[in-house]
């Protein structure tokens, strides 16, 4: 016998939300707040290219990124993502990328293809350069029937299902020299512009971030402060900021950042014969659930090669 999710577990998973199938338990819910309004925590330092497709081959060498994000943990149907990456220097100024996002939350199945292509300028010297990078993003967006707690032949449920997977579009710039980092990015340029939204709410609307690296001693690397202003559809802004602090020339670092969702994000990493970076984080919940639930544990590795 198939395992059925319960009417919270839907709720949790946003399929009452997203799906627009009426439920006759309006009144339970466990907030306003979506998974989809934590992002890998990876993006902020570990693999910036997740979050702007203009940081896709801005440094030599292959870099293969992977992480794994758990929330919610101890609901039935709660958010589980997998993140891919990979980006390459190809040469006169050129990177390309691939990303791969799959979120199963409740009963909705979510993934999202991404090839990219960046131009890396650089301007008077070695030390800055103005990066540019454009992706092209296949969709789809399913629910699992076989978790269905409710009608398969809901019509709500089956116009979800027959909807076209779509294509969106990602573009980024950077200026970045060796210390200053300054960024912007549109994850979804197609629906920004045509006002065609085919995504729950929670969708990222824009993304602009700027850090600056510190170098201190050879016991403390570097200190790197940044801070992040994000859009978010149907929801307030979100500001982040936070420092990452590097050790024993990159051996070790730790990171943390608090974002306006009344949330902190914290972490530490290793990084081995500086080719395989692992980090392990976690992200309290937002203000709004944190009675209901607990956080977000994410894991995520990095491999450099030919560097």
């Amino acid at each position: 016998m198939s395992h059925k999710l319960n009417i919270r577990s839907l709720i949790a998973g946003g399929l009452l939300l997203a799906a627009g199938i009426n439920s006759q338990v309006s009144g339970q819910s466990l907030s306003n707040a979506k998974a989809l309004l934590e992002p890998s925590a990876t993006q902020y330092f570990q693999n910036q290219y997740l979050a702007n497709p203009a940081m896709a081959g801005a440094e030599e060498g292959l870099h293969l990124n992977a992480a794994y994000r758990n929330q919610w943990n101890g609901i039935e149907g709660a958010p589980v993502t997998k993140f891919f990456s990979a980006d390459y220097a190809v040469g006169n100024r050129v990177g390309a990328g691939l990303h791969i996002f799959n979120d199963i939350a409740g009963l909705i199945n979510r993934t999202r293809i991404g090839l990219t292509y960046a131009y890396h300028l650089p301007l008077g010297n070695q030390d800055q350069q103005l990066h540019f990078g454009l992706s092209m993003v296949w969709n789809v967006q399913r629910i699992d029937y076989k978790n269905l707690n409710g009608d398969p032949n809901d019509p709500s449920v089956g116009a979800f299902n027959r909807r076209d997977d779509y294509f969106e579009a990602e573009y980024g710039m950077a200026y970045m020299n060796k210390k200053l980092n300054i960024q912007a990015s549109l994850p979804n340029v197609r629906s920004l512009f045509t006002g065609d939204d085919k995504e729950a709410d929670g969708g990222g609307i824009f993304f602009t971030a700027a850090s600056y690296k510190f170098t201190v001693n050879e016991a403390v690397t570097s200190i790197e402060p940044k801070i992040c202003y994000r859009g978010v559809r149907g929801f307030d802004n979100i500001l982040d900021a936070g420092v990452n602090v590097s050790f024993l020339n990159d051996v070790a670092n730790v990171m943390t950042m608090y974002h306006t969702t009344k949330s902190i994000t914290g972490g530490i990493g290793v990084n081995i014969m500086k080719m395989v970076g692992i980090q392990a984080m976690y992200t309290t919940q937002t203000g709004g659930i944190k009675t209901y639930v607990d956080g977000t544990y994410e894991i995520g590795v990095t491999v450099h090669l030919f560097k």
